[in-house]
């Protein structure tokens, strides 16, 4: 495919909407608490009927950060009193018990991520305790061809922590950043030298991981062309085999943290613009693969070969390179997705206990998903992945005539046909290098939910 992308600012601008990042769909303003617990494990028990096994992906929430970054959105609880991870990860244990009674023990965990809150703030002596954990109830795969990542917050790590890390199995990490210059750093409460990301770097490289991930974020208090154009410098230094860069959304409505940034310094649209599309010329320039969205990787990373190679799939941590798994969520508020469903765990952590202590599992809404919601979102995937739709592959699968199915859809993008952004052909629709950075734009064209929402959910702008 071609992985060529063009910045227009005037067509950026043109379509700045609100939209879903589709890490699934139907997507999470459509579950609902009618799909418990029960349902869940009714779903679990269906998954183990395919005659081959599939895989199985396990999420594992961790909440806790020392301190708090003010643009931040996660779901994370801000406490310096460390034996309340002790109490959490008793609770875990009863979920991962609970949990992997549901799955055969020949569905080996190919695919297994650490996120947050900040996952290196438990000790290393409780790293090793979830996997022993995790060990002891799951089989989890560990040859080369594991993928077991974790986030990394630089300011978090011991001397030792890398290290164990390898021993215990990681292979990827992903480092947050957001920015390098120190005024920025300020202005969000996340002081992060330099030298302290690179240490954590080179240390993970010499350890054995293959693959480290680096989030940046634009839009941010006090950032320029200037300023960012130095954090770009740094970052290349680096050379991180993915790059994650982020829009930042200032919602402080709906997160009470945000009101501590002063709207004032934030940098304006046409300044962010720009700090965009120096970002794209100076990561492209320097040999990196737009894979969609707000990533890129390096040609030779397992992202960008899957993209190539036409397995690239997109799942709630992002793009990922593991399609066929299974992935079950675990720790307060992660999301799952087992056979043809999606589901949450209670976002209380209270409630989550609670939950547990009753012996069962935390899930408190899902979605089962009909044959229109696979096919739209096989379609949506197909966009925000690969930039196109091949329409007989669809019929093939769906028995459906895509045009006659899709009208409404396709009537919708002729607008985004006539400005070069996509090209509708009779038997594909392909996404053009105008188009690209509206792959959000494209995709939000065939989603059923949102053009019968009018408007009433609020997301985030697609650029």
């Amino acid at each position: 495919m071609d992985q060529t992308l063009q910045f227009d600012p005037a067509i950026l601008a043109k379509y700045d909407v609100s939209g879903p990042r589709y890490t699934s769909y139907p997507t999470a303003p459509q579950f609902h608490e009618g799909f418990d617990d029960k349902a869940y494990a009714e779903v679990a028990a269906l998954s183990n009927e395919d005659p081959i096994p599939r895989p199985l992906s396990l999420y594992v929430h961790v909440p806790f950060c020392d301190t708090v970054c003010f643009y931040c959105a996660c779901n994370k609880i801000i406490t310096g009193n460390y034996s309340r991870a002790g109490t959490y990860l008793d609770y875990l244990e009863k979920e991962v018990a609970l949990q992997s009674q549901l799955f055969d023990a020949d569905r080996r965990v190919e695919q297994l991520h650490f996120g947050g809150g900040t996952p290196t703030y438990l000790s290393d002596e409780d790293l090793i305790r979830v996997m022993d954990m995790l060990s002891r109830y799951f089989t989890l795969e560990r040859g080369p061809q594991r993928e077991f990542s974790i986030e990394i917050d630089p300011r978090a790590v011991r001397e030792t922590t890398i290290e164990l890390l390898a021993k215990l199995g990681f292979n990827r990490m992903s480092v947050g950043v957001q920015d390098f210059d120190p005024a920025v750093q300020k202005a969000v409460n996340r002081i992060q030298p330099y030298e302290t990301t690179a240490r954590v770097i080179a240390k993970a490289r010499s350890c054995g991981f293959r693959s480290t991930n680096l989030d940046l974020i634009y839009g941010l208090p006090l950032q320029s062309v200037e300023t960012y154009s130095r954090t770009l410098d740094q970052t290349l230094e680096l050379r991180p085999e993915r790059l994650a860069v982020y829009n930042y959304a200032h919602l402080p409505h709906l997160f009470k943290v945000q009101r501590q940034i002063r709207e004032e310094q934030l940098p304006g649209p046409d300044e962010k613009l720009a700090i965009l599309e120096l970002t794209i010329r100076r990561l492209t320039e320097a040999g990196y693969v737009y894979i969609g969205m707000d990533h890129f990787a390096l040609p030779e990373d397992e992202l960008a070969q899957a993209q190539r190679a036409g397995t690239l799939h997109r799942n709630f941590q992002g793009y990922s390179t593991r399609a066929e798994c299974d992935l079950v969520g675990l720790g307060v508020t992660s999301i799952g997705k087992v056979g043809e469903s999606y589901s949450q765990n209670l976002r209380d952590m209270e409630a989550y206990y609670a939950r547990l202590d009753e012996g069962r599992l935390p899930v408190f809404r899902g979605v089962e998903l009909s044959a229109d919601d696979q096919l739209r979102r096989d379609v949506i995937t197909e966009i925000m992945c690969h930039s196109r739709v091949d329409f007989r592959e669809m019929e093939e699968r769906y028995q459906i005539h895509f045009r006659d199915y899709f009208r409404d859809a396709l009537e919708r993008l002729q607008g985004m046909e006539s400005d070069g952004l996509v090209r509708i052909e009779s038997d594909r629709l392909q996404v053009l290098p105008r188009g690209r950075l509206l792959l959000r734009h494209v995709a939000m064209a065939f989603d059923a939910y949102l053009n019968a929402d009018n408007g009433k959910t609020r997301y985030s702008k697609v650029i």
